[in-house]
């Protein structure tokens, strides 16, 4: 390797572990993810806009959200793709695919294995062949029933040191995390009890990181999945990986130095792989996940969730465009995961500083008024707030703040096309594609609040679904489509494009998007209430020497022709190229 890779390296294992030998360590480091058989490149892949294009979107699934009772989920997934998404989106995040004993996926007990009630990894390997694949690292936590936790409770080595210990009068009183349970759990081992961290749930305990083996077992992990054809690594809640009492423990300074080890392997890496962090945090804490173009390639953009569904609810984008108007377009090399809507519920702490707290109660009401639910969690001192909206979105687009209207199916596909128009790159949950209900039987059956956004499909109800063109799967499934094969052939949204915010009507949200050559311009206007709005050519600034085409209806716009009708909840990409 080069001299340049070698001190990186160092310098970064001095800051994760300043008493080892970082020699010795960072040879280790690279026989873990460069084993025997494996090549590496000889330079580092510079940061540059060309690992994505304005053909890539993404869709999120479990492996088993479709079902038939008959063949293996993730054959019925390949089969629904094939049929359905080719053309539409060319990568796929299938949530966690392992063996597990809880939280759907996320208590994982061994992560070199496909769950067998899923499929296998030739099944894997199959679809990854054909879309670009996006897998989970749950890196902060493996499960209680897992042969890991096992052997330490046994204490046999190396797992004896695989997990954080921490002692009840240590000051835990600032520490940050998601949940409402207690965050020690005593537990009996082999060398007497020990009380444990868990951040997330008792099935599921901290790693810990500070001893150099685990951060080692889990480099052959990822290069095991890389070799089985991911090529985007979702970094699970990696905000919460190294633990310091006394401080907050979450975004320590050790927790960024690690991710900018895995940047620095990925990208020199022969595959092309792209790290992306999920860290359902405020906006300053989400982006420093991009370092200095040296940690995660792409973060979510988890701020859009609550300010989209705010916007469609109120009909107002005044937030929206204030937030937006702030944002710092990606660094070289890195690229915002725009959304919506995931296998969780609507992440309320996003919208801190940035939906008065009014506002987000109405949001809070609204949502209980489709038949949502509501998420807690525990801060610093005692007490609780919301944490997430539980729904689905499609039901969370049947309200507004005023009540229920005739215009949800318009309502719903302006939230998306407004993750389409967006810097960055989009990413639908299926059960957004699928305008899949809430299912509140499912929250009975299973005692999760979560579980009502996590419908599983029986495959041939679907595809009758999807037959008939007066459904809402249909309608909705035909709707997004077209607009992101649309979407494909426009350069202009490139995930790196330049943006800017337009000053509009608060009832509307617009931006303005040019290529990266400057070829192209779109001006991408979304109106997200239920009046109709006259927009004046001269407000947008439409050049008259250019021929200017809504690309959604394809009405030819003359610049200096006259006002521009949107409907209630119309969208318009106002292109200078058809």
């Amino acid at each position: 390797m080069s001299n340049l890779f070698s001190a990186r390296l160092n310098e970064l294992l001095t800051r994760v572990y300043p008493d080892l030998d970082t020699d010795i360590l960072a040879s280790q480091i690279i026989d873990a993810f460069w084993p025997e058989g494996t090549h590496r490149r000889k330079r580092a892949r510079t940061p540059s806009n060309r690992l994505w294009s304005e053909r890539d979107a993404v869709l999120i699934t479990y492996g088993d959200t479709i079902r038939d009772g008959q063949h293996k989920p993730l054959d019925v997934l390949e089969d629904f793709l094939s049929r359905h998404m080719t053309g539409v989106v060319n990568g796929v995040h299938i949530l966690p695919f392992f063996p597990f004993s809880s939280d759907d996926g996320f208590a994982v007990t061994d992560y070199r294995a496909v769950n067998p009630q899923l499929g296998d990894w030739t099944d894997i390997a199959r679809i990854a062949e054909k879309f670009h694949l996006m897998s989970d690292l749950v890196l902060n936590h493996v499960s209680s029933q897992g042969a890991w936790f096992n052997a330490y409770r046994q204490g046999k080595a190396p797992y004896d040191r695989y997990f954080y210990e921490a002692d009840p009068g240590d000051d835990l009183s600032r520490v940050v995390r998601p949940r409402t349970t207690p965050l020690l759990q005593e537990i009996e081992t082999r060398n007497g009890p020990r009380h444990v961290w868990c951040t997330f749930s008792h099935d599921q305990i901290d790693l810990d990181f500070s001893n150099p083996d685990v951060l080692l077992e889990m480099l052959r992990i990822i290069r095991m999945h890389i070799d089985q054809g991911v090529r985007i690594l979702r970094l699970d809640a990696v905000a919460f990986l190294w633990k310091v009492p006394g401080t907050t423990c979450i975004h320590l300074p050790e927790t960024h130095a690690i991710v900018q080890l895995l940047r620095l392997l990925c990208d020199h890496a022969v595959e092309t792989i792209v790290l992306l962090t999920e860290t359902n945090v405020p906006r300053t804490e989400n982006l420093s996940y991009f370092g200095n173009r040296n940690e995660a390639h792409a973060i979510y953009n988890f701020p859009l969730p609550p300010l989209i569904l705010h916007a469609m609810q109120s009909g107002t984008a005044r937030h929206l465009h204030r937030w937006q108007s702030a944002m710092p377009p990606a660094q070289l090399g890195c690229a915002y995961l725009n959304f919506t809507a995931s296998h969780d519920g609507v992440g309320m702490r996003p919208a801190e500083g940035v939906l008065p707290p009014g506002e987000r109660a109405r949001m809070i009401d609204t949502v209980r008024a489709a038949g949502g639910l509501v998420s807690m969690r525990a801060v610093p001192g005692g007490g609780e707030e919301p944490y997430e909206l539980n729904c689905s979105l499609f039901d969370a687009m049947r309200y507004t703040f005023n009540g229920e209207d005739a215009h949800h199916h318009d309502r719903f596909l302006c939230s998306q096309t407004i993750v389409m128009s967006l810097e960055g790159i989009p990413a639908f949950y299926i059960h957004s594609f699928l305008a899949t209900p809430s299912d509140h039987d499912a929250v009975e059956r299973r005692g999760m609040n979560r579980a009502i956004n996590r419908h599983r499909w029986h495959y041939p109800d679907l595809l009758d679904r999807l037959d008939d063109p007066a459904s809402d799967q249909s309608r909705i499934m035909q709707g997004l489509s077209e607009r992101l094969r649309i979407r494909a052939r426009q350069p202009a949204f490139h995930p790196n494009a330049t943006q800017f915010t337009l000053t509009m009507d608060d009832r509307l949200f617009g931006v303005w998007r040019q290529s990266l050559d400057r070829s192209q311009s779109i001006f991408a206007i979304h109106n997200v209430s239920a009046d109709t709005i006259l927009v004046s050519p001269s407000t947008i600034n439409l050049i008259e020497d250019d021929r200017w085409t809504d690309l959604l209806s394809d009405e030819e716009i003359a610049a200096a022709g006259p006002e521009i009708p949107f409907a209630p909840y119309q969208c318009r990409w106002i292109s200078n190229r058809g």
